[in-house]
Order: structure tokens, then sequence, then C-alpha cells
């Protein structure tokens, strides 16, 4: 995660000139046009701020777009769940921005082979999930930084998190929740058979995670990395991206941080 220098410094200039961005629905679109004539609009490669305008899924989008760009995206709920967002208000936005705090968030990079050879590679804002493709029960061997952890994990799928997406799919799977600045990955098993008492594990952000297909032909894997879906594996090798910061603000007392750490107490 990024260092508090880091969050300090962040999304702390001036936001003059604004990007909106919505996610298609018609409220999100409506909301982009009033919020247009208030403000004004530029292309977002000269924006000082991209305002997303929509749910979690458009948040998504969108830093994925703009992942190197190194622009701060401020987003506000036009959707429905909404936990990256902020509460949607047309007045006093730039206020709003100039005061909200940052959040430095690191993407996962997955590198991945299929059985002919094949070479994928993609970013992962919340998580990296292999899963099974068919009725048959999926068998992985799960290595870490080169070192053989698990010999044979036998499970519909398997995920790696980061902080910023353990309360997503991981949760969900009944992985742990992370805290933001943690250094860690979530590497959490997803309806595991065997063995039936590994319930994940959680490692350095600095480890190198591979996952090998073991019977790929009879039992064969897909991987999914956010929204991006490669099929038929062979391994895939995740690691945390470090080079790479993506800039989320959030209004002051609503931060992402806070956000996570109200999940592990239920509200």
């Amino acid at each position: 995660m990024g260092a508090a220098g880091d969050r300090q410094n962040h999304g702390k200039k001036p936001c003059a000139h604004l990007a909106f961005l919505a996610s298609g629905a018609p409220e999100a679109e409506e909301s982009r046009q009033r919020l247009i004539e208030k403000y004004g609009d530029c292309p977002p490669e000269e924006a000082d701020c991209i305002v997303a305008l929509g749910g979690d899924g458009l948040m998504l989008r969108t830093l994925h777009r703009f992942m190197d760009a190194g622009k701060p995206i401020y987003g506000m709920n036009r959707g429905s769940v909404g936990f990256l967002m902020n509460q949607y208000r047309e007045t006093g936005l730039r206020k709003r921005i100039a005061e909200a705090k940052p959040s430095i968030i690191h993407p996962l990079l997955m590198h991945a082979v299929n059985v002919r050879g094949d070479e994928f590679s993609a970013h992962a804002i919340n998580e990296v999930s292999l899963l099974r493709q068919t009725s048959q029960i999926a068998k992985l061997r799960i290595l870490v930084n080169g070192q053989e952890r698990l010999p044979e994990l036998v499970t519909d799928g398997v995920l790696v998190s980061t902080p910023a997406g353990s309360t997503a799919y991981n949760l969900s799977a009944n992985g742990p929740i992370l805290p933001l600045d943690a250094p860690l990955m979530a590497l959490t098993p997803i309806s595991a058979f065997r063995p039936r008492r590994w319930h994940g594990a959680l490692l350095p952000d600095l480890a190198k995670v591979r996952i090998e297909v073991l019977e790929a032909a009879k039992r064969p894997v897909s991987v999914v990395a956010d929204h991006d879906e490669f099929r038929d594996l062979a391994y895939v090798d995740v690691v945390m991206d470090h080079a790479t910061s993506l800039i989320l603000l959030h209004d002051a007392g609503h931060s992402l941080e806070e956000r996570i750490l109200r999940e592990q107490f239920g509200y």
C-alpha cells in the first residue's frame, strides 16, 4: 500500500478541470449532464480529477482505463452497491474533492499461460480468481516464491485478493478483510473439498504466487482478473504491482480505509 506521505500529497491540488464519466444508466447520464452544466467538462486526459458517476463496476472500469495516468478518481454513487463511491450530491463538488482523503492502492499483475502455450497478462484491482470451467472439480498446486506450499488443492477455485478487494469476492468466499494499508495479499480457496481444513493464507505483498493446474485436459480452469477472463490454463503467476499507484478520493470521514474497517464490525 502507499506510504502515509503519498496519502497526504495526492489529490490536494486545486481541481479546476473536471472530467465527468457515467455508467450509461439513465440516472447516471442525467446526473452527468446536470453536473457538466454546473461545473463544465474537459477531456479526461486534461482533467485534474475524473468524476465517475455510477456503481462499483464503473469505478473499476475507470481505474483500469486510467491506470497509467496518475489522476485521482472521485466517484459518486448512481448505481446499486456503491462501496467505492461517495454519496451523490451536486452542490459544492470542487470543495468536496479538494477536502477528500486520497487512498493509494496497488493492483495485482497476473501472468497466465494456457495449455497451448499462449501467454496473457492483466491487472486486477480487486482479485485474480481461478475457477473450474466444467462439472469436473479443479485440482491446483500452489507455490509461493518458488516453494511448494500446497501440493494439491481440490476445489471449485482459488483467488488472490488485494486489501482494497478483500471485501468483495474474497469476503464472499469467507476470506479475511484486510486493512487498506496492510502489506498483505489474501489467498482464499473457493469451496475447497480437500484439504477441508485449509481456509487460505495471508501472504506478504512482495510474494510471488504461482498456481498450477493439475490434470488440465480433464479438469479445465479459467482465470479472471477483475473483468478479463482467460480459459484452459496451465498456470498463473500473481504479484502485487507496486510500480502502479491508483488514487481514489473519498469524503472526509468516509475514506476507503474507514469503510473497510467498518466492514469488520458488520456496519
